[in-house]
């Protein structure tokens, strides 16, 4: 077997979809599985990570020659907004031009029973459910850290933080207006902050967030964001799946996040803390009574565990073998 496992974009995209496609190789190694990462047809199956117009030249040509299309739906209309500058713009015409890319596909990956739900009105295309998995490997040791990381940006436990591309759709201003409600609690975002790409909103809430939040920008060994936070808050209002909530889970880190849909896996009160904005007269104060109820050391550490335990389903290796059976399954 042999797989054209193609990343349309691949020197210019970061964050989520590029960790994915990385644990997708990952996988694919451990199975043994052959595959390139050039376009190609000579191959048993073309799988694409992001549905570009090469991606779908190559799809198109694949079906007519009867090679199995595989697509993963890393990209809605839906997360598309809020993201980066212009894309709001761009989120309307998105979902009409994803709704035929994806319908190529003889098999779309969907990283979570949310992200299939909302893809299923975009095509008929069969689906399949496949986490993008969590990297123990990659958070290996990250404990050394804590000095190192607490040190370079003046961070005091308990630090309340988050780890991904600072973009208002992860819940920029519930961050920022938290932060700015718990004063005496050190607050850290880390993660690229692109500021030409981000809308005027986007860099205003980020110019003017108040002394005890900070925003480190890269970090060059991310392993220093898991090893200086104590408190995840993810107040993000769309995501498909949410690689660094994984990655915070395995790390044994307490968990605040926004109670929508596309977390109903996660046990409230057990893996996390879910705040639900609807159901609180302000949302800036429903967040921060959750992260005051994290400033004991025990219940962070119960929740920590909890959350450990039941990130292990996600590992790598728990996930590998589903690329084999969708694979043999098409062919």
């Amino acid at each position: 077997m042999k797989v054209s496992h193609y990343f349309e974009f691949e020197e210019h995209v970061t964050g989520g979809i590029r960790e994915s496609v990385v644990h997708q190789r990952k996988m694919l190694d451990r199975e043994g599985i052959a595959y390139t990462t050039e376009p190609t047809l000579d191959a048993d199956v073309f799988h694409c990570n992001l549905m570009g117009p090469r991606s779908v030249w190559y799809a198109k040509r694949a079906s007519d020659r009867g090679i199995p299309v595989v697509a993963h739906t890393h990209v809605t209309a839906e997360d598309f907004g809020d993201s980066f500058r212009f894309t709001n713009a761009l989120a309307k015409p998105l979902k009409p031009y994803l709704s035929r890319a994806y319908g190529l596909a003889d098999a779309l990956v969907c990283p979570s029973e949310y992200n299939r739900g909302v893809i299923e009105g975009y095509t008929d295309a069969p689906t399949t459910v496949i986490s993008n998995g969590v990297d123990r490997e990659k958070l290996a040791g990250f404990e050394s850290l804590e000095a190192e990381y607490r040190e370079r940006y003046d961070l005091d436990p308990p630090t309340v933080f988050l780890v991904g591309h600072v973009i208002k759709r992860k819940g920029l201003e519930t961050f920022v207006e938290v932060a700015r409600e718990l004063p005496d609690v050190d607050f850290a975002w880390f993660g690229p902050l692109d500021l030409s790409l981000k809308g005027r909103e986007t860099t205003r809430l980020i110019e003017e967030s108040p002394d005890n939040c900070t925003f480190t920008g890269f970090v060059d060994d991310i392993r220093g964001a898991f090893a200086a936070g104590d408190v995840f808050l993810f107040p993000t209002h769309e995501e498909n799946e949410g690689i660094a909530l994984l990655e915070a889970m395995t790390a044994g880190k307490a968990v605040v996040v926004r109670d929508i849909e596309t977390f109903s896996w996660l046990d409230d009160g057990a893996d996390c803390l879910k705040v639900d904005p609807a159901a609180a007269a302000d949302e800036t104060e429903a967040f921060a009574e959750a992260v005051r109820r994290l400033s004991d050391p025990a219940r962070r550490e119960r929740l920590g565990e909890n959350a450990a335990a039941r990130s292990e389903s996600f590992s790598l290796d728990a996930i590998a073998e589903r690329y084999r059976e969708l694979y043999e399954r098409l062919i």
